[in-house]
C-alpha cells in the first residue's frame, strides 16, 4: 500500500443529505465527492456497507451478511433517470428532510421502491444481460443470501437455527425445493444487489476521477442468525445442533466489571486453517472490490480472542485463545499483496498485536480524543507520538463529536493536561478546528476527521454510543451544511500541514 501523506472524511452514506429520508448513492454523493476534491482530501471513509434492520438497532456493524450490500441506500433518483422508476414511485419515497433518519417506515418504503423497479425490469428491461452478468460472477454468495432472505421472510424472521431441520441442515432437496417456491422473491433481493453494485460502482469511479480512494470497514465478526452461519457452519464453533457453543467478547476491564459479553460467533480457527483461510480472502476480496483500503475493526482478536461459554450471562468467564493470525495474514498477503488494511488497534493492546500488525507493515490507529488521560505525555495519541505509518482520527462513529466531548464529557484533567499541551484555553466554538489541525500536523500518514467535526456539532450529532441498544446510527447532513466558507477552511488547514 502507497503511503502518501493526505487526510481525508469519515461519513457514512446514511449521513449524507436526502429527501428520501436517509443518505443514498445519488446525486448527493456525487457531491460530497465534489466537496471532498475542492477541500483537497484525498479518502472517504464509509462505515460497513452491509445491510441493517430494526432487530439489530440499525447498527452497520451487526448485519445478516458480511457479502451483501445494504438496500437502503439505493438512489430512487438513479432508478427514475434509468426507467425503473416512475416519477409517481420516486415521489413516493420522499420523507420530511431532517438531521435523523427516520427508520419506522423507511425498510418499507425502500422495499416498495425495490419491488416497483423490478417490476418494471421484468417488462422489459435493458440492463438483463448486465444482471445475467452480476448475478454469475456474485454466485458464490448470491445465490445463498437470496435465499436465505426469502427463507428468513417465511418464517416470519425467525432464526436459521428455528427453521425445520431440512433447512437449517441445508440438505440440497429440500434447500431446491424452497428456492424454487421462492423463486421470484429470491430474483428481486438478487436484483436489488446488482442495483446497489452498480451504483455504487458509478460513485466510486466518479470518485477515483476525482482523485478520491473509498475506505471501507470490516467488522472483525459476523453475526450468529447471518447467511454467512447457516452457510458455512464448520467455520465456527456450533455443537451438533447447530448452536453456539462460544460467543465473543472483551473482558472485565477499568470501564467494565463484567467485561462485555457481544454474542457473536466465534470462528474454528483449526478449520479455517485447513481450508486455507479461503472464508476470510474470500471476504477480504468482496470488499476490496468496492473500496481501496480497509479498516478491519477488534483488530485484536487476530492475535487472541476472548471466548466466552455460550452459557455465561456475562464476560467475566472467558479465557484468552490463541488465533493463528500470522498464518492468516502471510495467506492474505500473498493474495493481495499490498494488503491494503487500516488495523484497528484501539484499547490495550498487547506486544503479540503489535508484532502482528508491525510484521505485515499495517498502519494502527491513534484518536486525539485519548490523548490527553491522566498521564497525557506518555500517551500514545498525541499527535506526536503517531508514526508515518499510522492513522489519525480526531474521533470515530463510537466517539462523541469533538464539540460534544469537550462541552460534555471532558474531565477536569482532560481539560489542565489540553491547556498544558496547547498553551492556552480553547474557545468551546474553535475546539473542533483546533483538533482537526493536531490531527493534520501528526507525523501519520493519513488523517481522518468525521464530518461532524469539520461542521463543529456537539452531542447531538453523535453516531453512536458503545453498549446502547437505541438512538444511533441516525445522524445526517442537510444540503448545504457543507458552506463555501468551510471548505475553504479546510482546503487551507489541508494544504498549510502538508497534506
Amino acid at each position: 500500500m502507497k503511503k502518501e501523506r493526505a487526510s481525508g472524511v469519515l461519513c457514512h452514506i446514511s449521513s449524507l443529505p436526502s429527501p428520501y429520508g436517509v443518505g443514498d448513492l445519488g446525486p448527493e454523493a456525487f457531491r460530497f465527492v465534489d466537496i471532498l476534491h475542492a477541500a483537497r482530501q484525498k479518502y472517504w471513509q464509509v462505515l460497513p456497507l452491509n445491510p441493517t434492520n430494526g432487530a439489530l438497532g440499525h447498527s452497520p456493524y451487526s448485519s445478516y451478511s458480511a457479502f451483501a450490500y445494504n438496500l437502503l441506500f439505493l438512489s430512487p433518483d438513479i432508478l427514475f433517470q434509468e426507467g425503473l422508476l416512475s416519477r409517481e414511485d420516486k415521489e413516493q419515497c420522499r420523507f420530511v428532510d431532517d438531521t435523523t433518519v427516520p427508520f419506522d417506515g423507511l425498510y418499507e418504503r425502500k422495499a416498495m421502491m425495490l419491488e416497483r423497479a423490478f417490476v418494471a425490469y421484468k417488462a422489459g428491461g435493458a440492463i438483463a444481460a448486465a444482471f445475467e452478468d452480476f448475478c454469475s460472477t456474485q454466485k458464490s454468495w448470491l445465490d445463498d443470501h437470496a435465499l436465505f432472505v426469502a427463507l428468513k421472510r417465511r418464517f416470519n424472521d425467525r432464526s436459521w437455527v428455528d427453521w425445520p431441520v431440512e433447512l437449517r441442515d441445508r440438505h440440497p432437496a429440500p434447500l431446491k425445493e424452497a428456492a424454487l417456491q421462492s423463486e421470484d422473491e429470491i430474483r428481486r433481493e438478487k436484483f436489488g444487489q446488482f442495483l446497489f453494485y452498480r451504483q455504487w460502482t458509478a460513485l466510486r469511479a466518479y470518485a477515483a476521477r476525482q482523485d478520491v480512494k473509498m475506505i471501507g470497514d470490516v467488522p472483525i465478526y459476523v453475526n450468529y442468525d447471518s447467511a454467512d452461519v447457516w452457510c458455512a457452519p464448520e467455520f465456527f464453533k456450533l455443537d451438533g445442533q447447530r448452536r453456539q457453543t462460544f460467543v465473543a467478547g472483551v473482558p472485565p476491564d477499568y470501564f467494565s466489571e463484567k467485561g462485555q459479553r457481544w454474542g457473536n460467533p466465534v470462528y474454528d480457527w483449526d478449520r479455517l486453517k485447513k481450508s486455507g483461510f479461503q472464508w476470510w480472502v474470500d471476504r477480504l476480496r468482496q470488499n476490496l472490490a468496492c473500496f481501496d483500503l480497509v479498516r478491519i475493526d477488534h483488530f485484536r482478536a487476530f492475535a487472541q480472542c476472548w471466548e466466552i461459554p455460550a452459557s455465561e450471562p456475562t464476560a467475566v468467564h472467558g479465557e484468552w485463545v490463541d488465533v493463528p493470525g500470522m498464518e492468516l495474514f502471510t495467506v492474505l498477503q500473498k493474495e493481495f499483496p499490498s494488503l491494503p488494511v487500516i488495523a484497528e488497534d484501539l484499547g490495550i493492546i498487547t506486544p503479540d498485536v503489535d508484532e502482528l500488525k508491525d510484521n505485515f507493515g499495517l498502519p494502527g490507529m491513534h484518536v486525539l480524543l485519548f490523548a490527553f488521560h491522566n498521564e497525557y505525555k506518555k500517551s500514545r495519541d498525541l499527535p506526536e507520538n503517531s508514526t508515518p505509518l499510522s492513522v489519525v482520527y480526531t474521533g470515530t462513529h463510537d466517539n462523541n463529536t469533538v464539540c460534544g466531548w469537550y462541552r460534555h464529557d471532558m474531565t477536569r484533567m482532560e481539560k489542565k493536561n489540553m491547556i498544558e499541551y496547547l498553551g492556552r484555553e480553547v474557545p468551546p466554538e474553535e475546539v473542533n478546528w483546533v483538533m482537526i489541525e493536531l490531527a493534520l500536523r501528526s507525523a501519520a500518514f493519513l488523517a481522518l476527521i468525521p464530518v461532524q467535526d469539520i461542521l463543529g456539532l456537539g452531542k447531538e450529532a453523535r453516531m453512536n454510543t458503545p453498549s446502547t441498544v437505541s438512538g444511533n446510527w441516525k445522524w445526517r447532513m442537510l444540503s448545504g451544511d457543507l458552506t463555501p466558507e468551510t471548505i475553504e477552511r479546510l482546503a487551507a488547514l489541508t494544504s498549510k500541514t502538508g497534506r
